[in-house]
């Protein structure tokens, strides 16, 4: 009920039904094959689900955030900890603020959103990191939501999903781009997994332009998540469990 809000109006929410939703998108993960880690839960974390937020992983290592949002810092250190097992782990530093939500990685390119949440303290400092692992970071301007991922996901097969009225599209020119339903305006965050997208169910219009541009969609029902200001990617970090070194 009291997390972190920007854009959006603050509304009640459905405890109860959050959860059976958490439940039913680690279901989905899962019969995709994935192996769920579940984080320890933080009563005092209001934002605690959408661990998207708390670090970047890359294939040879993961980069802890520096979270602006004063009730959330705490949440990075159970994620630190889980990560470790998998990642060599390196840490942003203030006075760089970045979350999670802002970075969007194609291949070897960081996209990094300049958000409310993340600053170009931060951008440099993450190009410094990845700069060795082969890695280029793209600044892109976000303006009118919380992440560069509520604005824009990526779709595979160079395909972007992308609201124009929030993000700087020019970075993503040489992509093919889908663009939300004008009624849908925070359609633009999916998760794709190998061939599978996911799209949330309160998004129809905009999980059928996916279908029509021959995509596999899943929808997915986060509601309540919604409310919250958050997406599909915030709910998990994805990445393969063995590091490249």
């Amino acid at each position: 009920m009291e997390c972190e809000l920007t854009f959006i109006p603050r509304q009640l929410i459905d405890v109860e039904l959050a959860s059976r939703q958490h439940l039913q998108y680690e279901a989905m993960l899962e019969s995709w094959g994935l192996q769920i880690d579940r984080l320890p839960e933080e009563p005092d974390s209001p934002d605690g689900a959408f661990v998207e937020d708390t670090a970047i992983v890359l294939d040879e290592c993961a980069i802890v955030a520096a979270m602006s949002a004063e009730s959330r810092k705490s949440e990075v250190e159970s994620a630190a900890v889980a990560l470790a097992k998998y990642r060599p782990l390196f840490a942003l530093q203030f006075p760089a603020k970045l979350d999670g939500g802002d970075v969007l990685r194609i291949d070897h390119e960081l996209f990094v959103g300049v958000s409310t949440r993340t600053n170009a303290s931060a951008i440099s400092d993450l190009e410094q990191i990845v700069r060795p692992f082969g890695y280029r970071v793209t600044p892109v301007l976000v303006s009118g939501c919380l992440h560069l991922k509520t604005a824009c996901t990526y779709l595979g097969r160079d395909t972007i999903l992308i609201n124009r009225e929030w993000v700087d599209a020019v970075p993503f020119e040489r992509f093919k781009q889908i663009d939300v339903a004008k009624d849908e305006p925070a359609g633009a965050n999916a998760l794709m997994i190998a061939h599978h997208v996911a799209v949330p169910s309160s998004f129809p219009r905009t999980a059928e332009f996916i279908s029509h541009a021959g995509l596999h969609v899943t929808l997915a029902d986060i509601s309540e998540f919604l409310k919250a200001e958050a997406g599909l990617t915030c709910l998990s970090i994805v990445f393969e469990n063995a590091a490249k070194v």
